[in-house]
């Protein structure tokens, strides 16, 4: 791992700027739909073209985040030195971001949330069936539980690699945790923290009420493709 992270070219200043606005506006999106409380969770996202992400600072309300103060990181979770934000410490979830980035070069944004019935199931350490339609569109199946690991090293970001490489899912419900979300984008990754906890909460609720009738497997690769490939294309397409 580098000791210091290397100063970005000024020619992505641009995309940095980009970034660090676009993460910190998205921190109110996790405020809006009620998935945080406090300070806890966070928005990454990687900065296109460079081995760089932005990521919010540790311990700051979201009343007070601000493009200004999101922090630059290399891909091994160091600070890039001198640049604004640099003064504070990244989140506490920092290197399970950065190992996400190192190890899913597809992935350019990354959630964690503690949304109370998506943490609901990870503390029972049991994944969402799929038994909705909003779900198979979505994550292409059940949204998996991943392995007990504590914060503060890569071991978080190690669990959610193990556990999303080859699968559908979007999401992975970090036993015990809670859960992360990855993305094309940051935004994309905020909209996946999103559905996580609607589908976590009526899946909660239909199972209180009664059995659950799961959806055949073919419909729910049927519905996947569709959504994934079709819908929005067209106005005949939307819902």
């Amino acid at each position: 791992m580098s000791e210091e992270a290397p100063v970005p070219p000024s020619e992505f200043d641009d995309a940095v700027r980009a970034v660090r606005a676009e993460v910190a506006r998205l921190h109110q999106e996790l405020v809006r739909y009620g998935l945080v409380v406090w300070t806890g969770g966070n928005v990454s996202g990687r900065v296109p073209g460079t081995d760089l992400f932005v990521i919010k600072p540790s311990g700051v309300s979201y009343d007070d985040l601000t493009p200004e103060n999101m922090i630059l990181c290399d891909l091994d979770g160091v600070v890039v030195p001198g640049t604004p934000g640099s003064d504070r410490s990244p989140s506490s979830d920092t290197a399970a971001h950065a190992y996400v980035y190192r190890h899913m070069p597809e992935v350019g944004g990354v959630v964690h949330t503690h949304s109370t019935f998506a943490v609901a199931w990870a503390a029972r350490g049991e994944e969402i069936p799929c038994v909705i339609t909003a779900m198979a569109d979505e994550f292409g199946g059940p949204i998996p539980v991943g392995p007990f690991a504590i914060i503060g090293d890569d071991s978080i970001g190690r669990g959610i690699v193990d556990t999303l490489t080859g699968h559908r899912s979007r999401a992975v419900l970090m036993q015990n945790h809670g859960p992360f979300t990855i993305g094309a984008d940051a935004k994309d990754a905020v909209k996946a923290a999103v559905m996580v906890e609607d589908v976590a909460r009526t899946v909660h609720h239909a199972r209180e009420a009664g059995e659950l009738i799961p959806i055949p497997q073919e419909a729910i690769d049927s519905l996947y493709d569709r959504y994934q490939n079709v819908y929005g294309q067209n106005s005949d397409t939307r819902r």
